[in-house]
């Protein structure tokens, strides 16, 4: 196994807090608010990520205790690992690389839609088209450039990374401000009616993205080595960061929802920006918008490559993914090679385009679930297996939140099964998953074999 004490702790309260709350807010809040308050309407959508959101809380609470207690790379795989062996703990972890790798990809598409907005011109000529949407050189160009500039700070080291993540989730927290201030101040209550979407269960169909959308807090599990914090901060930071980007959607959504009413939002390309734009008068405030857009991406894509690369780096270092990946920059004390792996489907996604933006919000979700019904389940094993491991932050004595997770986390996943008004969609959402858990299997099977001819 690597030696761990490669990792360099250099990431101080602010750079955490930065780092998770970056990634939990990304490009969503500008691309999906729209389609978010259409399905559900205004309260319904608020709803869902009400509801959604205190899931998380018990969910972090839990990642809270297990990270202060643990503070390893890799996270999840150590607990479920320390909990269960290796069959869960790989389930587990695959399948929240998936959720973290559909988020990286998710960002470099997204890119490009949201400097469409304020360079149309950069579109270029569409190369070819994707389930009747159309992929265009300007978009792709700057996707793959851009994830290649990403690569190469996350490379370099965490440090460099955290200071960008501090830098940009500024400008997210300035538009944020100004949007609110702006909409709460000028909008029409009247616009939240109907409170629920055309469908009395589309609220559920926003709960489904929820868990994605909230997807950031357990970045930092992954970083924990990395963090110069005391181990009970770290639980604090990681609960404080959930309630953050709760609030945070939340406002976005009563926002848009004041602005219009549901039935016009459709032909609005961007809802988020175009409320603050009619909010203040003026195609500024929209502009700001876009950039606190932008902003959101690269605090969630940067935030993504470090949670990613260090799940992938735990694999390859518990034996279970090539061992090449386990490889720390000599350097930098990076795991450089994991880095570059997790990166490369930001490299690839443009090429594939928009139609799969929801697509993989959806996949993600579900892998997510799955990853955090095994972290509520280790959660609890540990309590009675290893009752005097210190716990330097303890979430709550007993173990109902535990309990309360685990049944929040299942009750999540029941939504995207078939017989769900919220299932998965055919093709792209089940092929996601399945493409991803045959990926899994014949890795796992090939690291096994490896282990055997070693033995031989």
């Amino acid at each position: 196994m690597t030696d761990l004490a490669r990792f360099r702790r250099v990431l101080g309260r602010r750079d955490t807090l930065a780092l998770a709350v970056g990634a939990i807010i990304g490009w969503s809040w500008v691309l999906l608010t729209g389609r978010w308050v259409s399905m559900g309407g205004a309260v319904g959508a608020m709803l869902a990520f009400a509801i959604g959101g205190v899931a998380m809380i018990f969910i972090g609470l839990v990642y809270a205790e297990l990270a202060a207690a643990l503070p390893k790379a890799g996270g999840e795989h150590v607990y479920s690992l320390r909990a269960f062996g290796p069959g869960i703990a790989f389930l587990c972890t695959w399948a929240l690389l998936l959720a973290y790798v559909t988020v990286v990809a998710f960002e470099a598409i997204a890119l490009g839609t949201a400097l469409d907005y304020l360079l149309p011109q950069l579109r270029g000529p569409e190369l070819w088209s994707v389930a009747g949407v159309g992929v265009h050189a300007g978009w792709t160009a700057v996707g793959i450039a851009v994830a290649i500039a990403m690569i190469a700070v996350n490379v370099i080291g965490v440090r460099p990374a955290a200071v960008l993540q501090t830098i940009v989730t500024g400008v997210i927290v300035v538009s944020g401000l100004l949007f609110a201030t702006g909409t709460f101040a000028s909008g029409d209550p009247a616009n939240l009616e109907p409170w629920f979407g055309p469908a009395a269960t589309g609220w559920l169909t926003v709960l489904i993205m929820v868990p994605t959308i909230y997807v950031g807090f357990d970045v930092i599990p992954q970083a924990a080595e990395e963090i110069a914090l005391p181990a009970r901060e770290i639980g604090i930071v990681i609960v404080a960061s959930v309630v953050l980007a709760m609030l945070f959607y939340v406002t976005m959504i009563l926002g848009v929802g004041l602005m219009f009413p549901r039935e016009a939002l459709p032909g609005l390309a961007l809802p988020t920006a175009d409320a603050a734009g009619a909010a203040w008068g003026g195609r500024w405030a929209a502009t700001i918008m876009i950039l606190g857009g932008i902003a959101g991406v690269l605090t969630s894509w940067n935030a993504f490559i470090v949670g990613a690369s260090r799940v992938l780096w735990s694999l390859a270092s518990h034996g279970v993914a090539p061992a090449w990946l386990a490889d720390l920059h000599p350097r930098y004390g990076t795991p450089w090679k994991a880095v570059i792996a997790v990166g490369a489907f930001a490299c690839v996604s443009p090429l594939v385009g928009r139609t799969i933006l929801i697509a993989l919000i959806n996949a993600g979700s579900f892998a997510l679930i799955i990853a955090y019904a095994v972290v509520a389940a280790s959660f609890l094993r540990l309590r009675r297996a290893e009752p005097s491991l210190p716990r330097p932050f303890r979430a709550g004595e007993g173990e109902w939140i535990g309990w309360t997770a685990l049944a929040l986390a299942l009750a999540l996943g029941l939504l995207y099964l078939p017989g769900s008004p919220a299932a998965l969609a055919w093709p792209w959402e089940w092929g996601i998953c399945l493409a991803w858990l045959a990926i899994g299997i014949a890795l796992n099977w090939s690291q096994v074999r490896i282990r055997i001819r070693a033995r031989n």
